[in-house]
Formats: C-alpha cells, sequence, structure tokens
C-alpha cells in the first residue's frame, strides 16, 4: 500500500500564490447573483414604502405632549426625512436586520457543502483559511450593505413623503438638519458592531453543518434567545453580558449630546463574543474533514 501523499509539502506550481485564490471580487459576484440576496435587499427597500402606506392609511402617529404620554421614535415619525429613517432602524433593529446578517453568513459555507462544491474549492487548490476569509468578508460586506440600504431609502422616502429637516427628538428638542446624516450613519455603524454576535455565530455553525438553514436559523434562534433572556430583570446585572442587553444602545446617538456609554459597552461585550467565535469557525474548519 502506497504512503499517503502530504500535499501541504507539495510544490507549488509555477505562479500559484495562495494570497491570489479566490479573489474578493469574484466571491461578491457569485454572492450577488444569488436569489437570497436580491430577495434581501427587495425586502429592505421594499420597508420603508410599507410603512409610509400604513401611515396613510391609519392617519400620522398622534402622540404628543398633549396627551400627557412620553413620546416614542414611532410617534414623530412623519416630522422629517430623518425622523423617517431612525423609525425604520427602531422597528427592524430587533429581528429584521438580524435575518440579512444570519443569512449572508450563516448561508456561505455550508451551502457550498450541500452543493458538494466545497472540496472542489479547496482541491482548486483554495487553502482553507483564506477560503473563510474571502467568504467571511464577502458577508460582512453583504450585512452592512443591507443595513445601509434601508435607511438610505428610508431617507428618499421620506424626504418625498414628509420633507427635509430636522430630527425630532422624542424626549425634546431637535437635531440640526446638518448633523442628522452622520448621527444616523453612527446608529447603522452600532448596529453592525452589535450584529458581529449574530454574524460569527452563523459563520460558525455554518462550518460545521451541510444544511444552510441550520446554520442560519440556529443563529436566528439563539439571537431570539438573547432577547428572551434579557427579558428576564431577575437576573439582574447578570443581563450587561448579554449582545441584546445593548442592542437599542444606539439611541444615545439621537440626543442633543451624544453619550458614548452604552454603544462602548455594547460594542466591546459585541466584538469579544464575535472574536471568539470566529476563532472557533477557523480552527474547526482547519481540522474539519471535508467529504461533501
Amino acid at each position: 500500500m502506497s504512503a499517503a501523499v502530504d500535499v501541504t509539502q507539495a510544490p507549488e506550481a509555477p505562479g500559484y500564490r495562495a494570497g491570489r485564490t479566490l479573489p474578493l471580487r469574484v466571491e461578491a459576484m457569485r454572492q450577488l447573483r444569488r436569489r437570497r440576496t436580491l430577495l434581501m435587499g427587495g425586502v429592505l427597500a421594499a420597508l420603508p414604502f410599507v410603512l409610509i402606506i400604513a401611515f396613510a392609511i391609519g392617519g400620522t402617529p398622534d402622540g404628543g405632549p398633549g396627551g400627557g404620554e412620553r413620546l416614542t421614535l414611532m410617534d414623530t415619525a412623519t416630522a422629517s426625512a430623518a425622523n423617517f429613517a431612525a423609525t425604520c432602524l427602531f422597528v427592524s433593529a430587533g429581528f429584521l436586520l438580524v435575518v440579512p446578517v444570519a443569512l449572508f453568513c450563516g448561508d456561505t459555507v455550508a451551502s457550498e457543502a450541500s452543493w458538494s462544491s466545497l472540496r472542489y474549492l479547496l482541491a482548486a487548490p483554495v487553502p482553507r483559511n483564506r477560503l473563510l476569509w474571502s467568504k467571511l468578508v464577502v458577508a460582512l460586506g453583504f450585512s452592512l450593505a443591507a443595513m445601509t440600504l434601508l435607511p438610505v431609502v428610508a431617507l428618499a422616502a421620506g424626504a418625498a413623503a414628509y420633507g427635509w429637516g430636522p430630527l425630532e427628538l422624542p424626549t425634546g428638542g431637535a437635531l440640526a438638519t446638518g448633523d442628522t446624516v452622520p448621527r444616523l450613519a453612527l446608529v447603522v455603524a452600532f448596529i453592525f458592531v452589535s450584529q458581529l454576535v449574530t454574524a460569527a455565530l452563523a459563520f460558525w455553525l455554518s462550518t460545521k453543518t451541510d444544511a444552510p438553514l441550520g446554520a442560519v436559523g440556529g443563529a436566528v434562534g439563539l439571537t431570539i434567545v438573547g432577547n428572551v433572556l434579557d427579558a428576564v430583570t431577575a437576573l439582574g446585572s447578570w443581563r450587561e453580558f448579554l449582545p441584546a442587553h445593548w442592542q437599542f444602545a444606539w439611541a444615545d446617538a439621537l440626543q442633543p449630546d451624544l453619550e458614548w456609554g452604552g454603544m462602548v459597552k455594547g460594542a466591546a461585550v459585541s466584538v469579544t463574543y464575535a472574536l471568539i467565535l470566529f476563532a472557533f469557525a477557523f480552527r474547526g474548519f482547519s481540522r474539519k474533514d471535508i467529504v461533501s
């Protein structure tokens, strides 16, 4: 019986560079052409128009100081395009924006395994770490694009429906028109960082299973469990170690005086969990027996 060949010690072919395999632009185009990418983009782009139609049918929010109730972002949704964009982020940050992150990061490796094309990519040969790195960067890029698409469309649709103006704050006062876009950009950046836990969890699961829906569903399910645990007030200060506890800390960015405390703590918790899960993904995949 002949000895097994150690391909790691085999001489490289002339011109072969591991760092040039599976270029990011190639992986990005592959993912962009997929139906689930176009479908998710369509859903996020349609949400602002659905809310505009809902307000047109049901009437504009009528909460206010005269009613003796505390205002929320929903009560000021139609005050300006900036208010409308902030409301779209508010209603979608808890769940809707979780779905594209879990989808793009959880489907990326597992789908290759389900198509039985993963082993052929590695035989190209694409180094395992290079394959994971390319897929992770593209998945995170698409996740950020999805989170950016929603407020951009909301600003455009809101400007047409409600006009451009300052962002009226539920707590009173307003942000100057020139400050609204930078503050909304900060909100999107924090939501992206806070969703790194979901991204890392989905990506790790994607390296462990050949079923894309299992990786995506597992990440979404565990994210929901985190939200449920955060609602258990009996846990007290332990909830501060849950990423879900800080998911709406971005509201501090929509204040006259920018507050960083909650967002810094939330980002630290999210990044810590994400780095651990990403490390699990790379370590486990480097030792995995690829048969599909």
